[in-house]
Order: structure tokens, then C-alpha cells, then sequence
């Protein structure tokens, strides 16, 4: 009998639409086990998240049986209703268009949850849109400087 082997490590990164700093310390961690939940209810594994008031950071092992795409259109649609559900924004809640998607190797983990747990001190030194460009540049993506976060406001 055969089966499907795989080992698919993704690095995902959303912001929140016009990248207003809405996810606050006080609900952040509750945010981030309800992305979890929806995440590993797909059967996907969820290694590290972190982020900062504007973004998320999300490494986890993708399954071969679901999209991409799908997977965090589920995460971006649920987490924002709960968001605005609970009640924990001034305003209504909604993640900007678009993500970020990079693939590592096992080897590479350990860099990259260092990296999601050490948000804050990044942040000191670079802007979302410095550190985005910076992940897009090393992956040789080409991209368009007007869809990167911008605030659209």
C-alpha cells in the first residue's frame, strides 16, 4: 500500500489591513491559540507564531491536502470573526489582502522560530515593509513596491 511522505515547512506572514496596530498584548496570545486551532484542525502543525501589533508570523508543517491559498483564506476569514465577535478591537478587525509564504528546510527551523520569537527586537531595528522586502530580496521574489503592506488610508 502506498502513501504520501512529506515534509513542506512554511513561514507565513499577514498584516493587519492598513497595517493598524490592532492586535494588542492583551488578547494576542488568545488570537494566536484560535489561529492555531483553525490551523491544526486542518491537520496542518503549527511550530511557531508570533508577530507584532500590525502582523503575524506563522511557521508550521503544510499538509499535501490542502491549498495554500485556502488554508489561510480559513485562517484570515475565522480569525477575523472571532476577532470582531469578541470584541476585542476598537473598531471593526480585518488582515490586509495578500500574504507571504516561504518554504524552509528542517534544517533551517531553529532560525526561523528564533527569528518569529524575537519580533520586538527586530522591530526596533526594521519596519514591517523593510522586513517583508528584506524576505522577498533573499527568496528572489519579484514584487512591486506599491502592494508591499502599504496603508492604504
Amino acid at each position: 500500500m502506498s502513501d504520501t511522505y512529506t515534509q513542506i515547512h512554511i513561514h507565513l506572514i499577514f498584516a493587519v489591513q492598513n497595517r493598524i496596530s490592532m492586535i494588542k498584548s492583551d488578547f494576542r496570545d488568545r488570537l494566536y491559540n484560535y489561529i492555531i486551532a483553525i490551523i491544526q484542525n486542518k491537520n496542518h502543525k503549527v511550530i511557531s507564531i508570533g508577530g507584532m501589533e500590525d502582523h503575524v508570523h506563522i511557521l508550521f508543517g503544510l499538509r499535501p491536502n490542502q491549498a495554500l491559498s485556502e488554508l489561510v483564506k480559513d485562517v484570515k476569514i475565522n480569525s477575523t470573526k472571532w476577532l470582531n465577535n469578541e470584541v476585542f478591537t476598537f473598531g471593526k478587525f480585518a488582515w490586509q489582502e495578500g500574504y507571504g509564504a516561504f518554504s524552509y528546510g528542517k534544517s533551517q527551523l531553529p532560525d526561523v522560530i528564533h527569528y518569529i520569537e524575537n519580533q520586538e527586537k527586530h522591530h526596533k531595528k526594521q519596519t514591517l515593509q523593510e522586513e517583508y522586502k528584506t524576505f522577498l530580496d533573499s527568496f528572489g521574489v519579484e514584487y512591486d513596491d506599491k502592494y508591499i503592506f502599504q496603508t492604504l488610508l
